[in-house]
């Protein structure tokens, strides 16, 4: 599989219409379609490689990992145990365990798809026949929900700066702040 030259991906920017290069510039592009191809791919790679080298997928991969840093003690022993029972744990998710196909669909459904921004392989939110109702009912909660957390951070940001005046005010009354 060959990659676009420079000068096909210039004259791809070029073939756009004229709206929709005045919102992005040639390199904002080159840099979305670049993203858009990692969001893709990059999953199925990680996937791939856990499949082809060990017995992990995502969900026994990222449980081992985050029980691997839970050691209780600095005795050798124990944990050498714990080690044990948190890959016996994570080993239950991978592939040949006991609930190997909670993990493959926690991988899938869930891991994969935070790594795209809830989106499936296809690059749908929903799936299926209702795929274009549901798609485009997420893109508008998403505008919504900038507006609320946008409002959020900015109501956030004054009560933050009104705080830190209190806390500075009274400080200094009782001995604290700049001498």
């Amino acid at each position: 599989m060959s990659h676009p030259s420079e000068d096909q991906k210039k004259a791809m920017y070029d073939g756009l219409s004229d709206s929709q290069k005045e919102k992005q510039t040639y390199t904002e592009w080159v840099k979305d379609a670049y993203n858009n191809q990692y969001e893709n791919w990059m999953p199925w790679i990680e996937d791939k490689y856990l499949a082809w080298f060990g017995t992990d997928n995502k969900a026994s991969y990222a449980t081992k990992d985050t029980l691997d840093k839970t050691k209780l003690t600095n005795t050798p022993q124990i944990n050498k145990l714990q080690d044990g029972v948190n890959n016996l744990v994570g080993d239950q998710l991978g592939k040949d365990g006991l609930l190997a196909p909670v993990g493959n669909m926690a991988s899938k459904e869930g891991i994969n798809r935070a790594e795209r921004g809830g989106k499936d392989e296809s690059g749908s939110y929903g799936g299926g026949p209702a795929a274009s109702y549901t798609d485009s009912a997420v893109e508008g909660a998403k505008g919504a929900g900038g507006g609320i957390v946008g409002g959020a951070q900015s109501a956030g940001g004054t009560v933050s700066e009104g705080a830190k005046g209190a806390g500075g005010y009274l400080g200094g009354m009782f001995g604290g702040g700049k001498k």
